[in-house]
């Protein structure tokens, strides 16, 4: 927990901690957050029969605290699975062992008495099956001669330390990247009757069956450093009013704008895909054929 939490500090970090919690109530690691000034919620300490309420505070207190991934860190509980599923593709580990190899515990020492002379420690998704999600990063840490498993932990540890912040901040840009954010765009667009795909402009865009286009992605188009679509709207009126009602989302893009065009920023962490598919298909209603509108119901 502390290496991710002092990696976060670093200006290349895209990642930040908004929340330190955990099983243990007086965990050092609850006071260390505590001191540099990163929220935390102690949660008490449960039995058995008090999972169910634990994993309910719990879920409670992430999102009141705007968390989007969850980053274990010598949390030994196995997690059940209806929070998984709450929070699926959003939850990593790291465990002390070259996975698939040695899943659960004392991994060390079952390396050691298996004579391999590489161990090492692995980042991975978090799924309902112990130690199986996909595993995200490792690093390989040789066995020496005379290790011990609490020498071989501590040299582990210390990879530990370098592999789970770098992994993690690639984990939280995964879908954030440009070629990300067109992936999703595409999977909108191309869903649409006679949808096509080509390049206009330089950029990846959208047509109906050869004709007129109705989206376009745009990653620094004439050097704005933006990754967005733009897309058609109704006219001039529409475009003002939806960049005077969310100037955060919307803007009058280079080039298209005086056609009536419109921005939309896809770079932000909270995009949301939903009004995303709706700007797209009303863009494609402006242009689509009677023939085509049919076979959409709307």
């Amino acid at each position: 927990m502390a290496a991710l939490l002092f990696a976060s500090r670093m200006p290349e970090c895209p990642y930040e901690i908004v929340l330190v919690t955990g099983d243990k109530p007086g965990a050092a690691g609850l006071t260390l957050a505590e001191a540099e000034g990163v929220p935390v919620a102690r949660l008490p300490a449960y039995k058995p029969k008090e999972k169910a309420e634990f994993y309910a505070a719990l879920d409670k207190v992430l999102h009141k605290a705007g968390v989007e991934q969850i980053a274990l860190a010598g949390f030994m509980r196995i997690v059940p699975a209806d929070f998984i599923e709450r929070w699926a593709g959003r939850i990593v580990n790291i465990h002390p062992s070259l996975l698939p190899k040695y899943k659960g515990l004392d991994t060390h020492a079952r390396a050691m008495a298996a004579g391999d002379v590489k161990v090492g420690c692995s980042v991975h998704e978090v799924t309902a099956e112990l130690d199986d999600g996909p595993v995200l990063g490792q690093i390989e840490v040789a066995v020496l001669p005379g290790d011990t498993t609490e020498s071989l932990a501590a040299r582990v540890l210390i990879a530990e330390h370098q592999l789970y912040p770098a992994t993690l901040a690639r984990f939280v840009m995964r879908d954030r990247t440009p070629e990300a954010r067109l992936g999703r765009l595409r999977a909108i667009a191309m869903e649409l009757p006679g949808a096509e795909e080509t390049v206009s402009h330089g950029m990846p865009c959208f047509r109906i069956a050869g004709g007129k286009m109705f989206a376009y992605f745009t990653h620094d188009h004439h050097g704005d450093g933006i990754v967005a679509m733009i897309v058609k709207t109704s006219g001039p009126d529409e475009q003002a009013q939806l960049i005077d009602q969310d100037p955060d989302i919307y803007y009058r893009p280079a080039y298209f704008g005086p056609s009536g065009w419109v921005g939309m920023r896809l770079d932000s962490s909270d995009v949301d895909w939903d009004h995303v598919a709706a700007r797209v298909e009303q863009s494609w209603k402006l242009i689509a054929p009677r023939k085509l509108l049919g076979m959409r119901e709307f």
